[in-house]
């Protein structure tokens, strides 16, 4: 029977320490949760400029070369570009698309992470004057042309600048878009949040409404470490007074006068009150702006716009990178500016761009082309080779024709024999000696010059090969 192992003093002790069961609890010490921002350290990534406006200066943040095609964000309430935007532009597909793009983030007045208060004197822009200062923005930068991506308040701005400047959108993105005024409870509950922000910061009820606003109904039951480090964001990083003024403005939004016109109505343009660029209008099927983002789709041209619920989610940037970053992807494409040539030309961003389709029949027209000089490059060389062989053939004959003429022994005719002697191939003739010379070939394609008594043929070598008959 085997005895027992048998342990140091030493083992025996580091034994005793190690805990008996793995599924033991482990305490975690000193971990604090961070907020998303700092993935991809797109604070540092990114070139922060201040944009002075008829209303204030505005931060904007600048990701990517300025060179390429310009994509402008606006971000949702309580929210500001870093903790609006992070996670999303630093995911792995969204990287790999922005390497042909350059993001403007834009930053709406006081949101900025550690802006001071504003004077309470200052007058907040009113939601349409928010879309005004993009202006500001797009001619600072020199931009003739944006691609509009925007949540919820900040789809709203975008939405606006784009109805009242339809030459300078190319294309819109928009998630949780509301195009109506405000209805009575929300600007009940809006007013009371605006109010304590004001007088008491940032309380409870104001950080749950906002929960709501991103998360919809039971946020607790989705992603515990997401739900957190937005709570935490919300009672640490917004600036309360500042966001009491936009929220005021957001409340007191007119409607969009967005209609979609009937077809076939007389007296009317087809797109005259409605966006008239492509708009991909997407929420999520946990949101509580559902019903807004359908109500913003009956108003839209159906031709040039399409919307989209993402199951599983409410705050689709965070939730559902993947499945956004892919809609987005394919909505770029199809509108011609996922994959760029290096040609300019008319795109609405100042650079050419197809989609894959597009691509794909170029490249087979290109190939077709190229197949056809092929084939006429080989016709070339082929004519070439006939006439260097006619020649060849030509100046064989002509020598065969001055030997033929000295194997008959035809001594009245030496004076020819100085070259001077051409064949009548048409007709089969030697020129000027009488004789009834011909060309001929047997079955295997081989060249006999000479007459019925005597034939010669034709080789490579340059001197004729007697054959017998």
């Amino acid at each position: 029977m085997p005895s027992a192992p048998t342990h140091t003093a030493e083992e025996a002790h580091l034994l005793g320490t190690m805990p008996v069961d793995p599924m033991d609890d482990i305490e975690l010490r000193s971990v604090q949760l961070q907020f998303p921002n700092a993935r991809g350290s797109i604070l540092e990534a990114c070139e922060q400029r201040r944009v002075p406006t008829d209303k204030g200066d505005v931060h904007v943040a600048i990701q990517g070369d300025t060179a390429k095609p310009a994509i402008v964000t606006y971000h949702d309430l309580g929210l500001n570009y870093a903790t609006s935007f992070a996670g999303f532009f630093n995911f792995p597909v969204m990287r790999g698309l922005l390497e042909n793009f350059c993001v403007y983030h834009v930053t709406a007045p006081g949101q900025e992470e550690g802006a001071p208060t504003l004077p309470e004197d200052y007058m907040y822009p009113t939601m349409d004057e928010l879309a005004a200062q993009l202006l500001f923005v797009l001619s600072h930068f020199g931009l003739k042309s944006v691609i509009g991506f925007g949540v919820g308040a900040g789809a709203n701005i975008l939405a606006r600048f784009a109805h009242a400047h339809p030459d300078k959108v190319g294309a819109l993105c928009l998630i949780n878009c509301v195009s109506t005024q405000s209805g009575w409870i929300e600007w009940g509950y809006q007013s009371f949040n605006a109010r304590f922000l004001r007088t008491k910061g940032m309380t409870q009820g104001v950080i749950d409404y906002l929960m709501w606003h991103h998360f919809g109904r039971n946020p607790e039951e989705r992603n515990h470490d997401l739900v957190q480090m937005y709570k935490q964001h919300f009672e640490r990083g917004v600036n309360p007074t500042n966001l009491a003024m936009l929220i005021n403005a957001y409340i007191h939004r007119n409607d969009l006068h967005l209609a979609r016109t009937p077809p076939g109505t007389p007296g009317t343009e087809a797109a005259a009150t409605t966006l008239k660029m492509p708009v991909i209008n997407i929420t999520g099927s946990l949101s509580p702006h559902v019903d807004d983002t359908v109500t913003f789709n009956g108003r839209l041209d159906p031709t040039n716009s399409s919307w989209m619920k993402i199951s599983d989610c409410a705050l689709v940037l965070e939730e559902q990178p993947a499945k956004l970053a892919e809609a987005f992807r394919l909505f770029l494409q199809g509108e011609g500016y996922a994959t760029p040539l290096s040609t300019p030309a008319s795109s609405p961003c100042g650079t050419k761009y197809h989609t894959y389709s597009s691509i794909f029949f170029a490249n087979f027209r290109e190939q077709q082309q190229q197949a056809m000089e092929e084939r006429e490059r080989e016709r070339e060389r082929e004519r070439d080779r006939q006439r260097q062989l006619s020649l060849r053939v030509g100046n064989r004959l002509r020598e065969t024709a001055i030997n033929c003429t000295g194997v008959q022994g035809d001594n009245n005719n030496a004076e020819d024999q100085d070259g001077d002697e051409e064949l009548d191939l048409e007709n089969g003739n030697g020129a000027g000696n009488g004789n009834r010379a011909y060309v001929t070939t047997d079955t295997s394609g081989t060249l006999y010059y000479g007459t019925q008594s005597n034939k010669i043929r034709i080789t490579e070598n340059p001197l004729p090969e007697p054959v017998s008959s």
